[in-house]
């Protein structure tokens, strides 16, 4: 019985290892070989408040603002918020507000416009992208356009409350001195955890448990709430780390974070209220499923050398 067993084990071994192999080599062929950072020609503009193009800045300008607000958005004409009320009210603070919308179906763009008409351009913009790319991607081109020397994250449900913004910035200067300028706040959750699970389905915590343990096996270790959409990043940070941005959905905040790491930017995770808000585009299976994959077409796209990190990259 003892021999058979061993024969079972060697043999499951030899398959596991034959079908890691054939991932990784499928991972490897299909790994796109750097960012697409295309960006199509009616998205190198925004509609300033008398309606008429202007060309949008790009992250290697020099800052002109302390502080740019980058809000993806995808149908969320219901659920847009005024951003710009909820900042500092402070005239000598310079901020702007950046909603993108991701090739909305509905009329996100025409009401985020509107508070960018009551506001003007200068404190609110709005980027409409001309086909749905992912919260990664439409993240990735609002951080392109910013103007701020820091730049904010941040879900356009206003799950996280925008007074934490002082949360972070505390925990950003907390990381100093920062090498190269570069530092990331993390808003986290995770203080959360215990409540959330008891309002959760048995299946949905066991899905939150299962991609945890992935995050902190596959890619990032040290950061318990990877997926807060609430962060908070140096300029030369969010330069670095979203110019080498391979995944624009869902998993992308884990390659955001591993690349960081990699690049041994610091990091803080700062505990921030948040509040469940109704309409989230998050398919509790299918998502989870999706960003399993991602994560694991992360790790072994980066082993096995399909993506590769620079020390600088262009940004187009």
């Amino acid at each position: 019985m003892a021999p058979l067993l061993l024969q079972l084990a060697v043999i499951g071994a030899a398959l596991a290892a034959v079908a890691l192999i054939l991932i990784s080599f499928v991972a490897f062929i299909t790994a796109t070989e750097m960012p697409h950072l295309h960006r199509h020609e009616d998205e190198k503009f925004f509609l300033n408040a008398r309606v008429q193009r202007e060309a949008l800045p790009s992250i290697r300008d020099s800052p002109t603002k302390q502080l740019s607000v980058v809000v993806p958005s995808y149908n969320e004409e219901k659920r847009c918020k005024p951003y710009s009320i909820f900042l500092k009210q402070d005239p000598t603070f310079t901020y702007e507000v950046i909603v993108v919308d991701d090739g909305s179906k509905d009329e996100t763009s025409k009401v985020a416009f509107k508070y960018c008409q009551k506001y003007g351009s200068d404190k609110v913009r709005v980027i409409t992208l001309v086909k749905n790319r992912g919260k990664g991607g439409a993240i990735r081109m609002g951080v392109f356009s910013s103007r701020g020397e820091k730049i904010l994250m941040a879900d356009a449900d206003g799950a996280t409350k925008f007074p934490d913004i002082e949360k972070l910035e505390k925990g950003l200067n907390d990381l100093q001195p920062w090498p190269d300028q570069m530092a990331i706040a993390c808003g986290s959750r995770a203080h959360l955890e215990k409540q959330s699970i008891a309002q959760r389905s048995y299946f949905r915590t066991l899905l939150m448990y299962g991609f945890h343990f992935l995050v902190w096996f596959l890619c990032v270790k040290g950061i318990r709430d990877t997926q807060c959409g609430f962060k908070l990043l140096t300029r030369e940070a969010a330069s670095r780390t979203f110019s080498s941005l391979h995944i624009e959905r869902w998993a992308f905040d884990v390659e955001l974070l591993y690349i960081a790491q990699f690049f041994k930017i610091p990091i803080a995770e700062i505990a921030v209220n948040w509040t469940e808000i109704e309409g989230s585009k998050l398919v509790p299976f299918w998502s989870w499923l999706q960003m399993g994959k991602d994560l694991l077409l992360i790790r072994l796209r980066y082993l096995t050398g399909a993506w590769r990190l620079e020390q600088t990259r262009k940004v187009n």
